[in-house]
């Protein structure tokens, strides 16, 4: 078995230039050989978790604005990814989006494609409902469990 010669130090500032510049991901190539390094996000609620109670006493603005995200996220109605991969929003370049916010979908219908190891994987609506808020971009990484959109 061949050993892998890393540079570790190199891979530790690439993980610092993550941290500087906000991002989550970065990759690197230099002729046959590549290095990515990925931040994991911060952990999302899931559906089916709980919200907590709100605070008795009143909130500042911009924690208000922070939790106002929240409910979308955790709205039952939200869908999961089932792997790791790339989404894709659309059936092919050029083509029109599977669904839009607002657009009505029946149980079963492709709302996405999620590419996992060169397979595209349909993700179907598990019910009947209106698009609410999609969150993920078009040719974008996903992890598991990372919420797509929501049903209402």
């Amino acid at each position: 078995m061949a050993k892998l010669n890393i540079d570790t130090d190199y891979v530790a500032k690439l993980a610092e230039l993550l941290q500087r510049t906000g991002l989550t991901e970065i990759e690197i190539s230099e002729g046959d050989a590549r290095v990515r390094v990925v931040k994991k996000p911060a952990p999302v609620y899931e559906a089916h978790v709980a919200p907590r109670a709100a605070p008795a006493l009143p909130v500042a603005a911009e924690s208000e604005v922070a939790t106002a995200a929240v409910p979308d996220v955790a709205h039952p109605g939200t869908v999961s990814s089932p792997m790791v991969g790339t989404v894709y929003l659309y059936p092919e370049p050029g083509a029109d989006p599977f669904v839009t916010p607002g657009q009505t979908v029946s149980e079963g219908q492709t709302l996405l494609i999620i590419e996992a190891m060169k397979v595209m994987n349909q993700i179907r609506a598990p019910r009947s409902g209106r698009i609410g808020r999609i969150f993920v971009d078009n040719a974008t990484p996903v992890e598991f469990g990372e919420p797509l959109l929501v049903i209402e």
